[in-house]
């Protein structure tokens, strides 16, 4: 039986929300469940995500029809079942809009693709309504919200119910939230270039034994299990059509 593609856009119109830490996180829960996966880095020509993950990921300009099709026409020949974009700032209502274009949003909507947005929602009332503009390229896709924590302490600056007021336009968007890592610990994560998962296992980027903080790591251990609590909330890997129990490889 062949499992039909699955396509995750990560992604934010404004910057310094942290989406590439999402996108990182994604990467090592589906290859934690043994999800095959590929990922495409659209912040050209030097990509954030393509340091954590150079064995799977691509750097590609999805503004181009070439790096477009790259993507695109290969869903159905490539081996991973997933496929992760990670879309650089500003670039999400654009990208979307280009997709619609293609037939991306169509095939999503009849059901050939499995496509979900996770769109990373900054402090400031701004992505608000970024989640105005989303919205309408949402048919057909499953549309996650994700307050994210990981690199703000202080609280959203928008009061419960003027987020309800725009939460409420969209049918079906599923929330969740990223909790604040460790400064210490992310900061850590940063300079060895490693996935969050070699690093909680003290390894290199060759798999070389590391010298990794033991409170760093435990740190960062408990930071990732949270994130991965809430991916299994909303049942992520249902999306991919393994809906079975999975045992997770890297989980101590």
């Amino acid at each position: 039986m062949t499992t039909k593609p699955v396509v995750i856009v990560v992604g934010a119109d404004k910057g310094g929300v942290g989406k590439t830490t999402v996108s990182r996180t994604l990467l090592d829960y589906f290859s934690a469940n043994n999800i095959p996966t590929r990922a495409f880095d659209t912040e050209s020509p030097r990509g954030t995500l393509m340091r954590f993950h150079p064995d799977i990921t691509e750097i590609v300009d999805m503004t181009t029809t070439a790096d477009q099709m790259k993507i695109f026409d290969t869903l159905n020949a490539a081996s991973p079942s997933v496929t992760v974009i990670d879309v650089r700032a500003g670039l999400l209502s654009p990208a979307l809009a280009s997709l619609r274009d293609i037939g991306f949003l169509d095939a999503a909507k009849s059901g050939q693709i499995t496509f979900a947005v996770f769109h990373i929602l900054g402090p400031s009332i701004a992505s608000l309504d970024e989640i105005a503009q989303t919205a309408n390229f949402m048919q057909g896709a499953k549309y996650f919200l994700v307050k994210n924590f990981i690199n703000d302490t202080q609280f959203f600056q928008w009061d419960q119910a003027t987020y309800n007021s725009y939460f409420h336009r969209i049918k079906d968007a599923t929330e969740l939230t990223i909790p604040k890592l460790n400064e210490m610990a992310y900061e850590q994560v940063e300079v060895s270039s490693v996935p969050f998962l070699k690093f909680v296992a003290n390894k290199g980027v060759h798999d070389e034994a590391a010298n990794y903080s033991f409170v760093l790591r435990g740190y960062v251990r408990h930071w990732l299990a949270n994130v991965w609590s809430e991916f299994d909330r909303i049942k992520l890997t249902d999306l991919v059509g393994s809906g079975k129990s999975v045992t997770r490889g890297g989980e101590k």
